[in-house]
């Protein structure tokens, strides 16, 4: 059983940073697809940016230019860099892992992965 735990949420003004750590306890079978989603209050819960374990990654739209998905594979630790933060970042992220994935590039769409941590909120004032 996959375990996932976060940190580094908080808040911010808008314009500034936060970095997110997710360490991942390894399960019998490593995983290969990992992401960060986010949902917010009312939403429902999108996609923000993946890495599968080849590196190749991919994000939001909305995140693009801004947000850095990177792994420490040492630490066993999957971080996400935010910069140039918004109000519309404002929610709580998820770090997502799934060990079963054959179809290609990993995809951004919560229904695939099936490891979730407990989230952490970030909140961006302006």
């Amino acid at each position: 059983q996959v375990r996932l735990v976060e940190s580094g949420g908080g808040s911010a003004q808008s314009g500034g940073s936060l970095t997110l750590s997710c360490v991942e306890s390894i399960g019998a079978r490593p995983s290969i697809c990992m992401a960060w989603f986010r949902q917010a209050p009312g939403k429902q819960r999108e996609g923000v940016a993946v890495i599968d374990r080849d590196g190749s990654t991919a994000y939001a739209d909305s995140v693009k230019g801004r947000f850095t998905v990177s792994p420490d594979n040492a630490k066993n630790t999957l971080y996400l860099q935010m910069n140039s933060l918004k109000r519309e970042d404002t929610a709580i992220y998820y770090c997502a892992a799934e060990a079963f994935y054959s179809g290609g590039n990993c995809p951004l769409i919560p229904s695939y992965f099936g490891n979730w941590g407990q989230g952490t909120q970030v909140t961006v004032s302006s």
